[in-house]
């Protein structure tokens, strides 16, 4: 066997020992036996897909523990991110280049505003990501399409922004069906249907950016709805670089998710308020 087979034989070999760990799991492993799983994860492909529940801080740490201990390895991935829209890519290149700046004065420049009444990115949360992204000097790649962006593919199609315009039929029901839950089953299968576009629309660009990294790798800071291995970012890659990308998907204990990942780690489940609560009856109640 050559010295690369041996090697993809390796990370293959490690990659199933961390799914069967995964699956396994009843309860959330503790957390210093997750986190080792997923610093360990971190360094089997050159490109990494990492989901998130946007507002939980344990997970938060977890990843930010595993992001360092990979840059620690030497690894100098370029670092995705969601939480940033890709018209801030000059402000954040210019922030990132100051010397002494830090990772507010990063979050600042791209033009964020802090989360109000649920809205927006919990910015204490990301820190830690742009203050390793400081520390080892990794390119911030700012991953989302703006609200603008997807409002012109929504009512002009994704040809309209350079997308791919054809959505095959898995992908768009099985996005639909989430948009639907996610909405608390307020919005009608109709809706969620004609709001597939933007989500295909964030996929495809995500998926560019990973391309565009090349053989330097990158790592995606995103939702896990983004890193699903069926219907999400790696759907949209070309063979080559879906063969160097793993999906690992950070689910809660007791959700409800059910999306396709290459890996799937659990942890505890953030406290928070019903979201659904504040939208009133459902259809069927």
């Amino acid at each position: 066997m050559s010295g690369g087979a041996s090697r993809l034989a390796c990370r293959t070999l490690a990659i199933v020992m961390l799914c069967v760990l995964a699956a396994c799991a009843g309860t959330p492993a503790l957390p210093e036996a997750t986190a080792q799983r997923l610093a360990v994860a971190l360094r089997a492909r050159s490109n990494v897909l990492l989901g998130e529940v946007h507002d939980n801080a344990d997970q938060h740490a977890l990843r930010a523990s595993a992001l360092r201990a990979l840059l620690e390895s030497g690894a100098r991935p370029v670092l995705l991110m969601e939480q940033f829209d890709r018209e801030r890519q000059a402000d954040l290149d210019r922030a990132l280049a100051k010397p002494g700046v830090d990772a507010d004065a990063v979050i600042d420049a791209a033009g964020v505003r802090p989360a109000r009444s649920g809205q927006g990115w919990d910015w204490p949360l990301y820190r830690p990501y742009i203050a390793l992204a400081i520390e080892y000097r990794l390119r911030v790649i700012a991953a989302n399409v703006s609200r603008a962006d997807t409002r012109r593919v929504l009512s002009e199609g994704l040809q309209a922004m350079g997308f791919a315009p054809d959505v095959p039929g898995d992908v768009r029901a099985t996005l639909a069906r989430s948009i639907v839950d996610s909405h608390c089953g307020v919005l009608s299968a109709a809706d969620a249907d004609r709001l597939v576009p933007a989500q295909v629309a964030r996929d495809q660009f995500m998926a560019r950016m990973i391309v565009a990294a090349g053989t330097q790798g990158a790592v995606l800071l995103a939702g896990n709805g983004h890193v699903r291995s069926d219907v999400g970012v790696p759907r949209w890659l070309p063979a080559p670089a879906r063969e160097r990308t793993l999906s690992i998907g950070l689910l809660e204990l007791g959700g409800s998710d059910d999306g396709r990942y290459d890996i799937i780690m659990t942890t505890s489940a953030q406290t928070r308020a019903d979201p659904c609560e504040a939208l009133g009856p459902r259809p069927g109640d």
